[in-house]
């Protein structure tokens, strides 16, 4: 982030920072004005480059819920040779990744840790990431700025469907996305595979802009969903946050005996952020998916995915048209055989009171997917 956002955001949270919080106060304050200092030289010396840069092919979007098998998925794309992604360190750093992205690949890959916190899946600075970061660290409105302050209320919930957004300030963030991407383009020269689950409920905008762009959506059994996204807020809060979240109940602790005592209790704020987004996002997305070309988007299931990677995968290639799946397929089955087979995926427990509300709040997602 530059001063200015980190500013904004501070505000926004009205600074209420936990004292236990104050070394990641005190490092962020210090590294946002070399962000600006960094970001003035990528604009001096790629200026013609960045003016000049074009999207090899149309990207592809990979979209579903938090904790769906959306970063599964991004990992075994971008396997392909001929497609290509943001990385970790460009979305954190999208001011100026064509000047230091190469330091810090080579001198500072111990600030990264070699698994994510929440599953696990391998990270580093040269791994796909999700453009949200990018956006988010760029200014623009983004849900994510709750992982900051994740006592405050949400916000910019509107920025998961753009209802009520203005049309200026939605051109503004289109404007954005594009051009990260094309800073991205002018590193990778390949169509870019772009995840983050904050598209979901953005398809019609997304189809708009990018007119040949394609669309894979992921799902998953809800009753999965819920606790992995509620451990996912969580661990991103207790990692990145100003703030000390509270706890939230383990799913076994919250009248886990089914005995009917506490049905009528309301969920705590934790629990009732992940049934909102989860609302939000896919009341957009089944209003405006019959928008899409049928040739655009695909539907498949993590499940399915876990099970037979290899067949997905093919399915997902000849659906969309991406390119010929024969070429790497190599590629996949090589990866099913040997990693695919100590992936692990995290088992979540779910009391009764939490899947009967999830069962009312998400009924059309049960109902469209079969769970």
């Amino acid at each position: 982030m530059r001063p200015l956002t980190w500013w904004g955001l501070l505000r926004q949270g009205r600074f209420k920072i936990h004292p236990s919080r104050l070394p990641n106060l005190l490092g962020v304050s210090l590294a946002t004005p070399w962000n600006t200092v960094l970001a003035g030289i990528q604009q001096l010396v790629f200026r013609n480059r960045l003016a000049s840069a074009e999207l090899h092919g149309p990207p592809v979007f990979i979209i579903g819920h938090w904790r769906s098998g959306t970063t599964l998925l991004h990992e075994l794309l971008v396997l392909d040779e001929r497609y290509s992604s943001p990385t970790t360190f460009q979305c954190f750093a999208p001011h100026h990744f064509l000047v230091t992205e190469w330091i810090f690949q080579k001198f500072f890959g111990w600030l990264i840790p070699g698994k994510r916190p929440m599953d696990n899946m391998a990270a580093g600075w040269e791994r796909p990431q999700e453009d949200e970061f990018a956006l988010m660290n760029l200014g623009l409105p983004s849900p994510y700025r709750h992982i900051a302050f994740p006592c405050e209320a949400p916000v910019d919930m509107n920025y998961l469907d753009f209802q009520d957004v203005s049309p200026s300030a939605l051109r503004q963030w289109l404007d954005a996305l594009r051009r990260f991407l094309l800073g991205v383009s002018t590193v990778t020269g390949r169509p870019l595979v772009i995840k983050s689950p904050t598209h979901t409920g953005r398809i019609a905008a997304l189809a708009k802009e990018f007119p040949d762009a394609r669309f894979i959506h992921v799902t998953r059994d809800p009753r999965a969903l819920f606790p992995s996204t509620c451990r996912l807020w969580a661990g991103l809060a207790e990692a990145q946050g100003m703030q000390v979240a509270r706890r939230p109940a383990t799913a076994a602790s919250t009248n886990s005996s089914g005995d009917g005592d506490g049905d009528d209790q309301p969920l705590s704020a934790d629990k009732q952020y992940v049934v909102d987004c989860l609302r939000r996002m896919y009341d957009a997305f089944f209003r405006d998916r019959p928008t899409i070309d049928s040739n655009r988007i695909i539907d498949i299931r993590y499940e399915d995915l876990v099970d037979d990677p290899v067949t997905v995968l093919e399915t997902i290639y000849r659906s969309l048209r991406l390119s010929d799946f024969d070429s790497v397929r190599p590629v996949i089955e090589s990866w099913a055989a040997s990693e695919h087979r100590s992936y692990q995926t995290n088992r979540h427990q779910l009391s009764p009171q939490d899947e009967a509300t999830i069962r009312s709040a998400w009924k059309h997602y049960f109902e469209n997917y079969g769970y």
